[in-house]
């Protein structure tokens, strides 16, 4: 019989999916099964890589779907076929900035990318007699992107009521925190911060200019972690 707490996580390797992963897990949850995606972003390797050794690392079965549909029409400068489009590169400042912060999140945006990788994340929950879905949102991007935030989880949870015959719920452990906090979290459980990759490229390092590089930069900052190996570009 399956366990109350069995979970399917949807792991990007990034700080929020990894931690949201460790607290849940911390909190009782069985990971039956981890899923990465690709569907066509420029950090795809990376994100494959690291995912993969995150899960070894958490002795969880891992699986990896591509999802190549997304990258033939999007365009979106997160993904590979809009290589002439740039990625938004923010200043600290520009992070506490709504309408900057705004403009990247719309250059970044991918169609309903969230709501497709919930979808499928449950037909493997509820195949798997798992009753939870593990997902990273956190307060800190939900201001620009409304696929982070509460309110899109507890309607998703209203809808799954009847598209699950187990009635899956998307839990997420890390959804009242911002970056600082999720990282505070992170040492706090001792995780491997190098296995991370929450850059929107690919490379030896995360690139350390875009958006998520400098949320993460600021976030290790604030809690006196030494960054500089882990970006190209180290400088905030």
């Amino acid at each position: 019989m399956a366990s109350k707490l069995s979970a399917v996580a949807l792991l990007s390797s990034g700080l929020d999916s990894s931690v949201a992963v460790a607290m849940a897990m911390k909190q009782g949850y069985e990971l039956k099964l981890a899923l990465t995606f690709d569907y066509g972003q420029k950090a795809a390797p990376k994100e494959l890589e690291h995912a993969g050794q995150l899960a070894r690392y958490w002795n969880i079965p891992h699986h990896t779907l591509e999802l190549s549909f997304f990258s033939s029409k999007a365009g979106s400068s997160l993904l590979r076929t809009s290589e002439t489009r740039a990625l938004p590169h923010l200043s600290l400042a520009d992070l506490d900035d709504l309408h900057a912060s705004r403009k990247s999140a719309k250059s970044v945006w991918v169609p309903n990318r969230n709501g497709v990788f919930i979808e499928i994340a449950a037909c493997f929950a509820e195949q798997l007699d798992a009753s939870y879905l593990i997902v990273g949102f956190n307060r800190e991007e939900a201001a620009t992107f409304p696929d982070n935030s509460k309110a899109y989880r507890e309607s998703l949870n209203q809808a799954l009521a009847f598209s699950t015959s187990n009635q899956v719920k998307v839990i997420s452990p890390t959804e009242s925190l911002d970056k600082t906090e999720i990282v505070r979290h992170a040492l706090e459980l001792q995780l491997p911060l190098e296995l991370f990759w929450s850059c929107y490229q690919t490379g030896a390092l995360m690139c350390g200019v875009c958006e998520s590089c400098m949320r993460l930069k600021r976030a290790f900052k604030k809690n006196e972690v030494p960054f500089h190996d882990y970006f190209t570009n180290p400088s905030l």
